[in-house]
C-alpha cells in the first residue's frame, strides 16, 4: 500500500553519525522540528556492491540537497558497528568513508516493516519451534522516501536489489515539490527548474500544450 500523501510513521530509530556517535533519530521529527525536507533512501546491506555507489553519489549531492533545505538520511538494518566499521573503510577498499549525514540501523527492522520494504518471500509460523520461519532476505529493497515540512510523503520509490538509484532525479522532484508549495502551479512531465510549469486547469493544460 502506497504512503504517499500520509505522514511519516513517528518512530524513532537508532543512528550513528559520521564520528561514531549513537543517536536516536525520528525521521516524522526531523521534518517537522527543523522546517525541513527529508530524502530518506534505504539499501540492503554494508560491506556490499552496488549500495556504496549510491552512498557516495548522495554524498555528492548533498551540497545540492542542503541548497534546497532538504536533509539526507541513508538506512538499512546493519547494526551501528558495522555502519561504523564501513564508514571506516577507505573508498578504494570498497567502503564509505567520508560520508558525513547520519545512517540509520533498524536492526529491530520496526521502521522498516511498518514501510513493508522488507525482502520476504513468505512467512510460516512452526508448531514445533513455536516460532515464524521466513522465507527471503529479510533486509530491505532500495526504497527512498521524500518527506516535506510537515511530516508528509511526497514521494516514495522502491528499487529491487541489483537497480542503483539516480540521485538527479530525486534532486528534480524536490524542485518539483517546492515549485507547487510556492507557485501554486502544477509540474508536467520532464519538467525541471526554470522550465514552465501550469495552471492545474482545463486551459491551463490546452495553453501549455500549444506553447
Amino acid at each position: 500500500m502506497s504512503l504517499v500523501g500520509k505522514k511519516f510513521p513517528s518512530i524513532a530509530v537508532d543512528a550513528i553519525s559520521e564520528m561514531g556517535d549513537n543517536l536516536k533519530i525520528n525521521i516524522f521529527e526531523e521534518a517537522v522540528n527543523n522546517n525541513k525536507k527529508v530524502l530518506l533512501f534505504w539499501y540492503p546491506k554494508d560491506f556490499t556492491f552496488v549500495c556504496p555507489t549510491e552512498l557516495h553519489a548522495f554524498q555528492a549531492a548533498l551540497p545540492e540537497f542542503e541548497k534546497r533545505n532538504t536533509i539526507v538520511i541513508g538506512a538499512s538494518c546493519d547494526t551501528n558497528e558495522v555502519h561504523f566499521a564501513w564508514l571506516n573503510t577507505p573508498k578504494k577498499n570498497g567502503g564509505i568513508e567520508g560520508v558525513t549525514y547520519p545512517i540509520l540501523a533498524d536492526t529491530n527492522r520496526n521502521l522498516s516493516n511498518i514501510l513493508g520494504i522488507l525482502d520476504i518471500d513468505s512467512t510460516e509460523y512452526s508448531e514445533e519451534t513455536d516460532s515464524v520461519i521466513i522465507e527471503g532476505s529479510n533486509v530491505t529493497f532500495r526504497a527512498t522516501y521524500l518527506i516535506d515540512e510537515t511530516g508528509k510523503i511526497f514521494h516514495e520509490s522502491v528499487n529491487d536489489m541489483p537497480l542503483g538509484r539516480n540521485v538527479a532525479e530525486y534532486l528534480r522532484l524536490v524542485d518539483a515539490y517546492t515549485h507547487v508549495q510556492t507557485k501554486g502551479e502544477v509540474c508536467p512531465a520532464n519538467w525541471e527548474e526554470g522550465k514552465d510549469a501550469m495552471e492545474a486547469t482545463r486551459e491551463g493544460v490546452a495553453s501549455y500544450l500549444n506553447n
